[in-house]
């Protein structure tokens, strides 16, 4: 049958609804994973579904020939185990164990891209109920997806990143209600779409991201490889992400979108770090960006002192702020600089603290600054992310500078104002672009400052110390407000007299 062309918000609110399955009875921070797990499962079986049609029209029925062609295909989904075969079943007993088993069937036929991806994802749980309570929400979850509005086939969906788009809008939506949804600050794509811009990725450069979430930064990186070099995909993909769930969410992202090139690790990147050389050293990288969690409590402060990588050499952050631990790293990950290259750049998410703190966090910063290995501060508008309204910063660092200076840039003033949060537009990101390539002090907006200004400052860099953007009241004419103010007390004095006048007219004269 004819498929109509399908939108981004069509997927969006079909997918929301799903939700309402789970609501009263599953925490959001849990069926977030059932809903977008169901959502790839449903994605990989239309676009399987639609290929073996497509075959069928030209080859006729020739199930044994078409097999075999679509042995072929990216990826592969083993007889028995696609959406529809799930669906056709759901009357059944037995759900969440046939789902959970047509996933690993699936991970399993396709090596190590999606090896162990659903391990930490099981549909046959008790935190869904009891075995029949179970098998209702399961079957009600399969039909809520076997609807013609959530047809996934190719010819309907087109370019549209799908599971991309539809994990920014759920955790968007689940952050808006609760603030945070498992420990994960919802980032808004367009702080990392300046990130991506800003940090400039080029062919063959390798990027990595600590802290890399369901990895749409890693990607928007790949993405401006393939949009200023032709297409191009040589760059290769990096990241560590320490919830299980989220892991999962980033291997199926990678999958869907043919980035073969990746490596994505599932592990707590502060105390394990998992990138690491054949000689169990770190992993140096051209571009190193991430949003880590602000302020993390509890993120490895009893082990630093004795890290082997050598990672808290300027100082160990303290016990309860992590912001510090996740910079360190991301620094020693760089790339070093050498005769042919100026080494690897980086770009970090933090809160403001960061820029003032002091203590062991102010001899962190003293020394990355005295180092010149910071580059540029850049201020963003507040409430820009759900889970916090506090306004956060951006933080650029090279290993290799071409000046003894820190560029400030205050974009806190100028976003879109939304209902519940503010938005980054177009034209805002753009003159932050430009003015961090100008490098140059600008009125009211950046400021570039030396190291003996930051130095005088006692390493404060709080923006502004440097970005001056006091307006000037306009001047007060005190003759003409008296002037004024003597018309208003002559026009209320004869008011009063009208007023008395009638009063007396009356009968309530004194």
């Amino acid at each position: 049958m004819p498929h109509t062309q399908i939108n981004q918000d069509d997927i969006n609110k079909a997918v929301w609804s799903a939700c309402d399955t789970f609501r009263g009875t599953v925490d959001p921070s849990i069926y977030k994973d059932f809903i977008l797990t169901m959502l790839f499962l449903k994605y990989i079986s239309d676009v399987h579904q639609d290929k073996v049609d497509e075959l069928a029209k030209e080859y006729g029925d020739e199930p044994e020939l078409i097999a075999a062609m679509m042995e072929s295909q990216s990826f592969k989904i083993p007889t028995g185990s696609t959406f529809w075969d799930l669906y056709e079943s759901r009357f059944e007993a037995g759900n969440g164990s046939r789902i959970d088993k047509a996933l690993h069937a699936i991970e399993e036929a396709n090596g190590t891209k999606l090896k162990g991806v659903f391990q930490d994802i099981s549909f046959n749980t008790d935190k869904l109920g009891d075995e029949k309570s179970k098998n209702d929400i399961l079957r009600h979850l399969l039909e809520d997806f076997g609807k013609e509005a959530l047809s996934l086939r190719p010819s309907r969906v087109g370019s549209l990143d799908v599971i991309g788009n539809a994990y920014e809008y759920l955790i968007k939506h689940f952050a808006a209600g609760s603030g945070k949804s498992a420990g994960e600050f919802y980032t808004p794509p367009e702080v990392s779409d300046l990130l991506s811009i800003i940090l400039e990725p080029q062919q063959g450069d390798t990027i990595c991201d600590p802290a890399c979430g369901s990895g749409s930064l890693l990607m928007k990186c790949g993405k401006q490889v393939q949009k200023n070099f032709g297409g191009s995909k040589q760059y290769a993909l990096f990241g560590q992400e320490a919830i299980g769930s989220t892991w999962s969410l980033a291997k199926m992202n990678m999958f869907l979108h043919g980035e073969d090139n990746h490596r994505i690790e599932w592990g707590d990147t502060i105390r394990n770090p998992k990138l690491q050389d054949k000689e169990g050293g770190l992993l140096h990288f051209d571009v190193v960006t991430a949003n880590p969690p602000f302020s993390l409590d509890k993120w490895g402060h009893e082990d630093a002192e004795s890290d082997h990588f050598g990672r808290f050499r300027r100082g160990v952050p303290p016990k309860t702020k992590g912001d510090y631990a996740f910079i360190s790293h991301m620094i020693e990950t760089l790339k070093p600089a050498t005769p042919t290259s100026k080494g690897g750049r980086m770009g970090v998410v933090v809160p403001h603290g960061v820029l003032f703190r002091a203590s062991s966090e102010g001899k962190i910063r003293k020394q990355l600054i005295d180092e010149n290995l910071l580059d540029t501060v850049i201020g963003l508008p507040e409430k820009l992310f759900f889970g916090t309204g506090i306004p956060a910063a951006i933080l650029l660092f090279k290993k290799q500078k071409d000046d003894n200076k820190v560029l400030f840039i205050d974009a806190s003033r100028e976003f879109k104002s939304g209902k519940n949060q503010n938005v980054l537009t177009s034209d805002n990101i753009q003159k932050i672009v430009d003015t961090y390539k100008a490098r140059e002090t600008t009125d009211k907006y950046s400021y570039l400052a030396t190291l003996e200004e930051i130095a005088e400052n006692d390493y404060n860099l709080n923006i502004p110390r440097y970005v001056d953007t006091f307006e000037e009241e306009a001047e007060i004419d005190l003759m003409a407000v008296r002037s004024e103010r003597l018309a208003l007390q002559t026009e209320l004095a004869d008011l009063e007299a009208e007023m008395a006048g009638y009063l007396e007219e009356l009968g309530y004269g004194a």
